[in-house]
């Protein structure tokens, strides 16, 4: 999954970093995450070693 795919792009902080430019690379934009969680989409559907997000629905369904 791309990571922002795993992002709130609605966020205000996602456009005041500019985070849709498309120069940025993987690391830059998982960087952001972790700079500021409130980017990641929630909720997180964890089973062992592997991971999906709540959104949509459904994910969460084909994950259990």
């Amino acid at each position: 999954m791309a990571p922002r795919e795993l992002m709130r792009r609605r966020e205000n902080i996602y456009k005041e970093l500019n985070l849709d430019d498309e120069s940025m690379t993987r690391d830059q934009l998982v960087a952001a995450m972790v700079e500021h969680p409130k980017l990641i989409e929630r909720p997180i559907a964890v089973s062992g070693d592997r991971a999906v997000m709540g959104r949509p629905t459904e994910r969460v369904l084909e994950f259990i």
